[in-house]
C-alpha cells in the first residue's frame, strides 16, 4: 500500500491548535504498517473521552470543545482516521473500506488499552465509533451522537446525501476548506479554514476524502450494510446512558436523533438537546456548548459501581 505524509511544516502555528501530536501504528492489511496521529490530553489515569471526527476534517475540529473537558478533569482522545489531519494517507482510494477504518480505530483503542470510555462521535465518526460500540459494549460506559448515523443501506439516504456524494464525485477538485465553511452557520477566519487546508498538500492527498461519500451505505446489498445491520442488533440492546447532541441546521442528518432516540433504550430520560446556530460541523459553530453539554451529561450519568 503506497501512502503519503503530510509534512509536519504543513501544522506548524494553526490557529488556536497547540496540542502535541502523539503516534501510533496500525496495520495497513497488506503487510505494512500505517501511521495514526491522535491526540492525548487531561490526566492519563482518568476515564477517557473518545472523540471522533468525521469528513473531510480532522482533530482540529475538536480545538474548542477538549480544553473545556481536560480543565474538567477528564482525559481526551482524539485521533485523525487515516487519510485526515497528521495521519497517513493511502494513496489509492480503493485502499479506503468501511470495514478497514473499523479495524484501524479498534487498534488505535486496543493499543491505548481504554475503557471505561465516553464516546462522541459526528459523521463518519459515528459510522466508524457505534460499530466499535456494537462490537465491545463493555469497553464503552457511555456514548453521545451529534449529526451521525449507522445507515444499513435499507432506507433513502435523502437528498441532502445524495447531492453531497454526486458533488463529491464530480467536482474537478475537491476543496476541503469550502466543505467545512459550507457546512458551518458561522463565518470562518482564513486562519481556520487554511488549518482545514493544512492535511492535503495537493489533490494526491485527497483520496480518502473523495472515497469516504460513496463508502456510505446507500443500498441494502452494500458491502457495510450487514454489518451495521448486525451492529443495530446490540445497539437495540444498549442500555447504557446514549444521548443525541445534533445541530438545528444540518440537511445531512437531520432526523437522525430521532430514529436512535426509538431504536436505543440507553436514549430514555437522557436530556437530548438540538444545539442551536450549529450546521453539520458543530463542533466549529457550538465547540464550547458541545463541550458543556458534554461534562453535564457525563455527570448525570455516573459510571454504575
Amino acid at each position: 500500500m503506497k501512502k503519503l505524509r503530510t509534512p509536519d511544516s504543513y501544522f506548524a502555528n494553526l490557529q488556536d491548535y497547540d496540542f502535541e501530536p502523539n503516534y501510533l501504528m496500525v496495520d495497513d492489511t497488506e503487510g505494512g504498517e500505517l501511521r495514526v496521529h491522535y491526540l492525548d490530553e487531561g490526566p492519563s489515569d482518568a476515564d477517557p473521552i473518545l472523540l471522533l471526527h468525521g469528513e473531510p476534517s480532522w482533530a482540529y475540529l475538536y480545538r474548542k470543545v477538549i480544553p473545556i473537558l481536560t480543565a474538567a478533569g477528564h482525559r481526551v482522545i482524539a485521533p485523525d482516521l487515516p487519510g485526515f489531519g497528521r495521519s497517513d494517507k493511502p494513496a489509492s482510494r480503493t485502499d479506503y473500506t468501511y470495514q478497514r477504518h473499523v479495524d484501524w480505530m479498534q487498534s488505535v483503542l486496543d493499543q491505548l488499552d481504554l475503557k471505561n470510555i465516553t464516546l462522541f462521535c459526528q459523521d463518519w465518526g459515528g459510522l466508524i465509533g457505534l460499530r466499535l460500540v456494537a462490537a465491545h459494549p463493555d469497553k464503552f460506559d457511555r456514548v453521545a451522537a451529534g449529526n451521525t448515523m449507522l445507515p444499513t443501506g435499507d432506507h433513502d439516504p435523502g437528498e441532502g446525501f445524495r447531492k453531497w456524494q454526486k458533488f463529491s464525485q464530480e467536482t474537478p477538485q475537491f476543496n476541503v476548506a469550502g466543505t467545512i465553511k459550507s457546512g458551518t452557520t458561522t463565518t470562518l477566519p482564513q486562519a481556520v479554514l487554511d488549518a482545514y487546508d493544512a492535511p492535503f498538500p495537493d489533490e494526491s492527498y485527497k483520496e480518502g476524502a473523495r472515497q469516504f461519500p460513496i463508502l456510505v451505505p446507500t443500498t441494502p446489498d452494500d458491502p457495510a450494510s450487514e454489518n451495521n445491520r448486525a451492529a443495530w442488533v446490540v445497539l437495540s440492546k444498549w442500555s447504557k446512558p446514549f444521548i443525541t447532541l445534533f445541530s438545528d441546521s444540518d440537511p445531512v442528518t437531520g432526523g437522525g436523533d430521532r430514529i436512535m432516540q426509538k431504536l436505543i433504550p440507553g436514549t430514555k430520560g437522557q436530556n437530548h438537546t438540538t444545539i442551536t446556530n450549529g450546521g453539520h460541523f458543530l463542533q466549529e459553530d457550538q465547540g464550547e456548548t458541545l463541550a458543556e453539554l458534554l461534562l453535564k451529561f457525563i455527570n448525570d450519568n455516573p459510571k454504575a459501581q
